[in-house]
């Protein structure tokens, strides 16, 4: 539910933006306000079930995730919706660290991997069928249906951790609240920075507040955090000896390269079938199935070959595949793309989340101490969220920034020419399908597809880290 939700509402912008009345800014601050309230307390929230025990933490973020489900799906304006989107964040973020910190503490490492593969695949597959899910309950029920969708899901979720989840050991723990304000305050200022840069020219945001002045204060504050977590003499909130760990540090630079690139792709892809296709959101969705079906399939293969074989060597196939996939969707999106020329960079994507989810997250806590479970799992899937938050925002610039440069509009136009193409079906002419000029349409394309280059670049960082990964040694569990 965590992951679907966070790409989920990329098939139902249009629908969204329509029914709320709303630009395509502020809809995308539907996915980062539910990113960003995820992130911010997931340090915390790590700590937190590590004393008071990871399955009573995951049962409170279940119940405030799924009422806030039903509150999403009940809002009539994008204001209401974003706030409730926050409060689903929250409920999120209570939840994520305390399964990884459940897998860590019940397998030992030389066991940990095939259980890392089963937890790879969940996390690969519902990233993957956000959009697919989406776009059937979009055309079917309306986008409501994307929130309430996990209502009942919740309670069934709720029923089986309350008979199957284990209770595990707790561990005393102080709080760096103080690290926790540092913390939120740098990711606030970077995120909101980042997505407001393109529309305000990197002018001033409010009054004499800039851009780049609102940017130098998130990485002020966050100097400063890792400054605070180094001196303070008390429980830290980030132990920074986790760090000392070079796999560790590998994997988390992965990650925040994995996060960007899998929340920022689904942006542009959805609103080119959609816009310039004039495809339905099942069908723009549904582009995406062959991806999702072979990663579901490989990702418990690869987890099994992670306890004996190279973290290099998997995760730089996983890595190195979603790079190339993402340019190669970046070079052929046109007005006349057609489906068969479509199928091999997404099955291409398929590997690549196949390969990426298990061998960098075992490596990761492969090497963790017992009672840092909860603070590992929290730091990593912090790193992942860090970069599912700046790929939203940065996507949304750089659409933005495209479109402007091909047809001389941005977001008007995808709201536009968005709302235009739901009315037609899928023809073999897109743009007459979407009521749109063929410059248009061919303009609008090749936007979403220069789009794509940006998560495709950052991707190529977390494939030459990974090249850095140290094939970790059997140990005995203490």
């Amino acid at each position: 539910m965590i992951l679907v939700d966070s790409t989920i509402v990329s098939v139902a912008i249009r629908e969204i933006m329509t029914s709320l009345d709303a630009d395509i800014n502020a809809v995308i601050w539907v996915t980062s306000a539910y990113l960003l309230a995820y992130v911010v307390p997931l340090l915390i929230t790590g700590r937190l079930g590590d004393r008071f025990g990871p399955k009573r933490v995951y049962l409170v973020g279940l119940v405030v995730f799924t009422l806030s489900s039903l509150w999403c799906g009940m809002t009539t304006t994008v204001g209401a919706l974003i706030v409730a989107r926050i409060v689903q964040g929250l409920g999120a973020s209570a939840m994520t660290p305390q399964t990884m910190a459940v897998i860590t503490r019940i397998f030992p490492p030389d066991r940990r991997g095939a259980a890392m593969g089963m937890w790879g695949a969940v996390a690969g597959v519902a990233t993957l069928v956000g959009p697919i899910l989406g776009g059937v309950l979009v055309d079917a029920l309306g986008w409501e249906w994307i929130f309430f969708i996990n209502v009942p899901v919740g309670i069934v979720a709720l029923a089986m951790a309350i008979w199957l989840v284990p209770r595990l050991e707790t561990h005393p723990h102080r709080f760096d609240w103080f690290g926790v304000v540092l913390s939120a305050c740098g990711m606030f200022l970077l995120v909101y920075g980042i997505q407001q840069a393109h529309g305000v020219n990197w002018g001033p945001l409010i009054g004499p507040v800039t851009v780049p002045f609102v940017l130098a204060g998130g990485v002020v504050f966050l100097a400063a955090f890792v400054w605070w977590q180094k001196v303070n003499r008390a429980e830290v909130l980030v132990p920074l000896s986790l760090f000392k760990d070079r796999n560790f540090t590998i994997a988390a630079i992965a990650m925040i390269t994995v996060g960007f690139g899998v929340t920022a792709m689904a942006f542009p892809i959805m609103l080119w079938a959609q816009t310039v296709l004039g495809y339905s959101p099942t069908q723009s969705a549904l582009l995406l199935a062959p991806m999702a079906i072979l990663s579901g399939v490989l990702a418990p293969f690869v987890g099994r070959l992670v306890d004996h074989g190279s973290p290099r060597v998997l995760a730089g196939i996983g890595l190195g595949s979603f790079a190339a996939a993402l340019f190669w969707l970046g070079a052929i999106l046109d007005v006349h793309t057609s489906l068969w020329a479509l199928i091999p960079p997404i099955l291409l994507l398929g590997v690549a989340n196949g390969f990426m989810w298990a061998p960098i997250s075992s490596t990761a806590t492969r090497n963790l101490p017992l009672h840092h479970a909860g603070a590992g799992s929290g730091v990593y899937n912090t790193v992942r969220q860090v970069g599912a938050v700046l790929g939203s925002a940065a996507i949304a610039v750089a659409m933005e920034a495209r479109l402007e440069a091909n047809i001389g509009s941005s977001s008007g136009m995808v709201g536009d020419s968005g709302a235009e193409a739901g009315q037609g079906g899928a023809d073999a002419s897109g743009a007459a399908a979407a009521g749109m000029p063929d410059a248009i349409a061919t303009g609008f394309a090749h936007a979403m597809g220069q789009s794509l280059w940006v998560p495709a670049s950052l991707v190529i960082i977390g494939f030459a880290a990974v090249m850095f990964f140290e094939r970790p040694k059997p140990r005995v569990r203490s």
